[in-house]
């Protein structure tokens, strides 16, 4: 009986002491980790709303770059974070979902270490051809693929990118034996598609757009379930492979152990502020959906990325370490 009301009284005073701290919080700068280098959805895109949650917070938000090691560099650093909700992830699915399957000899469960807080945003890919490729819609691409296997090639922004990954689902799903090429970034890919060095080339939606509106490359099918707001006349590769989805996100996340209060609270804030017009409005401007879901939601979607990128990378045999 003493150990039960001993327990008791530990855990009514841990609630107590959370409540607590949830009330004074914040009263101090917030930093937000970026995974990448400045000039990115991190500090750029996305600053509009962070600095409308740190008004909301009375606080400001910091957002500090950490880039390096695919992200994993970031990853780590909030990780190991005194979980106090000053210091949060700025996730996103590369790093996250992708990483654990990449890299899994240095890369922990991230549903073991962190704590989702609310999914920001997503922002699908593009597949595209040269305007003179002879496949003119992604079931042609497809039927050209496997008259030709080992021969078509797809540009990537570099191994074990979203879009590396995007064609080895594509290639899994389509039952396709793709050249993969990776390259530098999504600048390269766009002049070696242009170039006719490559057949096929994978980037962001946003990054494409003013390739196709001058007729300089042809869109073939955006990566997700559903067609794109962005481009409602390009057919999603889903409309050809049933249940093919890839559809990169950002969001926040925060260590474990960060108090239930305070994840509630920004998530909340963050569904508010994405639903502003404006807010939504300069995200598909930039490529992206709005989306500002729950942290129940956000953590179903992590844990089913996760799932599909480890059988994709297990089933074609990826290795990068």
């Amino acid at each position: 009986m003493n150990n039960l009301i001993r327990g008791l009284v530990a855990v009514i005073s841990t609630l107590v002491l959370s409540s607590a701290f949830a009330q004074t919080w914040p009263s101090k700068p917030i930093r937000f980790i970026n995974p990448y280098a400045p000039g990115g959805f991190g500090d750029t895109v996305a600053r509009p709303m962070f600095d409308q949650l740190g008004q909301a917070l009375g606080q400001p938000i910091i957002v500090e770059s950490q880039a390096g090691a695919n992200g994993t560099l970031a990853s780590n650093a909030v990780a190991k974070a005194a979980p106090d909700g000053y210091t949060m992830l700025i996730a996103n699915m590369g790093p996250i979902a992708m990483n654990p399957a990449l890299y899994p000899a240095t890369t922990a469960d991230p549903l073991k270490v962190f704590v989702p807080v609310t999914q920001l945003v997503s922002g699908p890919l593009i597949i595209l051809t040269h305007p003179d490729f002879p496949a003119k819609t992604l079931q042609e691409l497809i039927e050209y693929a496997r008259a030709n296997p080992g021969k078509l090639s797809y540009g990537s922004v570099g191994p074990g990118s979203t879009t590396h990954l995007a064609g080895e689902l594509l290639a899994l799903k389509g039952k396709l034996d793709l050249l993969h090429v990776p390259f530098k970034g999504a600048a390269p890919v766009i002049t070696n598609l242009m170039g006719k060095q490559v057949d096929v080339g994978i980037v962001n939606i946003s990054l494409a757009k003013p390739h196709i509106d001058a007729g300089r490359l042809r869109p073939i099918a955006v990566t997700t379930l559903k067609r794109s707001s962005i481009l409602p006349d390009v057919p999603s590769v889903a409309e050809a492979l049933p249940g093919f989805d890839v559809n990169p996100w950002w969001g926040l996340m925060a260590p474990v152990g960060t108090p239930a209060q305070v994840i509630s609270r920004v998530e909340q804030e963050m569904i508010r502020i994405l639903k502003q017009p404006a807010i939504a409005a300069r995200l598909r401007e930039s490529g992206l959906e709005p989306e500002g879901t729950t942290a129940s939601a956000y953590g179903k979607l992590i844990a089913a990325d996760i799932d599909q990128w480890r059988e994709v990378v297990k089933v074609n045999k990826i290795t990068l370490q």
